[in-house]
């Protein structure tokens, strides 16, 4: 895939501040309702053309909006450090892929970049992109292998597919974070970083007392980039102290 003049991997650096300035006004553009299109899709798209942080991501060459939830999440606690070894779960479409490869720095330091997902990512230079399920199981063997064991950040951005039944679709991301973190726990370096999305209530006890235990420093966090109305938080901990 060609590089964008200007976005991720050509050269420029990432914003600081993820959100800092996104969040000027513009002037609203209204969506004609079409016939063939539902009332809430019209609503939707309306939205999506308005977010500021859709038009940041287009300006920086970011494939998605949430690149400034992790732009916001290492700008507040400096986990993404040049030469750090970073795996990217649930990485589709790739913005968090970019973001990763422009902070640690693949093709000047040590550091490398791992991104997997069950869909399609187009390559992101600088990134090892593998297409598989994580809860496969070959798929841990298969980015340890990339990694050459071991990792300084996981991240994990995994989403279970919702039902609208809010304590099944708790449960279900729930299950990700787990699988999350017991990967983590097989590669993560002392000192490493794990970043989880959860559903708002925030992680499961037994996991959240596990993290607790396992790290210096455990706090959930609301990106401004999460548009307030998804149940989405994550969790960072950072500091990880080894088995």
């Amino acid at each position: 895939m060609s590089r964008r003049r200007g976005g991720p991997g050509g050269g420029s650096r990432s914003p600081r501040g993820g959100g800092a300035g996104v969040g000027r006004r513009r002037a609203a553009e209204r969506v004609r309702s079409a016939r063939s299109r539902k009332a809430g899709s019209t609503r939707w798209l309306q939205r999506h053309i308005n977010d500021p942080f859709v038009h940041e991501a287009r300006r920086h060459g970011y494939r998605a909006r949430a690149a400034f939830k992790l732009l916001e999440l290492d700008d507040r606690f400096g986990f993404l450090k040049p030469g750090a070894r970073v795996v990217d779960l649930g990485a589709a479409p790739g913005g968090w892929t970019q973001v990763a490869v422009e902070r640690v720095r693949p093709g000047d330091t040590r550091g490398r970049v791992v991104a997997l997902d069950a869909l399609e990512v187009e390559p992101v230079p600088g990134a090892e992109v593998i297409q598989a399920d994580f809860l496969e199981p070959d798929a841990p063997e298969t980015i340890k292998t990339a990694l050459d064991g071991a990792a300084d950040v996981v991240l994990s951005d995994l989403s279970p597919d919702t039902t609208g039944h809010k304590p099944t679709d708790h449960r279900r991301i729930v299950l990700l974070v787990e699988a999350a973190w017991v990967f983590a726990q097989e590669v993560l370096a002392p000192g490493g970083t794990f970043v989880a999305k959860v559903f708002r209530g925030g992680t499961e006890g037994d996991v959240l007392d596990e993290l607790k235990r396992s790290f210096r420093r455990v706090r959930h966090v609301k990106p401004e980039a999460s548009r307030k109305e998804s149940p989405e938080i994550y969790v960072v901990a950072t500091g990880y102290k080894g088995e």
